[in-house]
């Protein structure tokens, strides 16, 4: 599920033969990737499979200086790999 919803949009992608769900930017009307519904089942059935161009990786530590500090508590609960 996305973080804010109010930030993308879904569309139906009737190519390559095929129908899916493209994701795009509201702001930017990029592409963003596909929604499949072959997802876990216990996870609502929902799979993002989104492009990597779409993507910026930010270290948990660099949260609140990078500005998404808002963030941060999806990443206070998470375990280490020294934990699992």
């Amino acid at each position: 599920m996305p973080l804010e919803p109010d930030n993308i949009v879904e569309r139906t992608d009737p190519s390559d033969g095929m129908v899916r769900t493209e994701v795009r930017s509201v702001h930017g009307d990029s592409h963003l990737g596909h929604l499949f519904t072959d997802g876990p089942v216990q996870a609502g059935g929902l799979r993002y499979c989104m492009n990597s161009a779409a993507l910026r990786f930010v270290p948990a530590a660099a949260l609140e200086t990078e500005g998404y500090g808002q963030y941060r508590r999806l990443f206070d609960a998470a375990p280490t790999e020294a934990q699992e």
